[in-house]
């Protein structure tokens, strides 16, 4: 897998995933099990990864051209 997630992207996910979690922890509607969702924004994360984006052929990650 080739990274396609930058830092900003990658901390968007965080915060978003996070917000969702805690949705799912917090909330006692019907509604609960979209906390759920959360879970793909942290995965996402974790591995600098989205399938979409490489199925859409986006990428947020900047190369290093320096080699470093």
């Amino acid at each position: 897998m080739k990274k396609n997630i930058g830092q900003t992207d990658k901390w968007i996910r965080v915060v978003i995933g996070i917000a969702l979690v805690l949705f799912l922890a917090f909330n006692q509607s019907g509604l609960r099990w979209l906390g759920l969702i959360g879970i793909i924004p942290l995965a996402t994360a974790l591995f600098n990864f989205c399938p979409l984006y490489a199925l859409l052929g986006i990428s947020t990650h900047k190369q290093n051209s320096g080699g470093k």
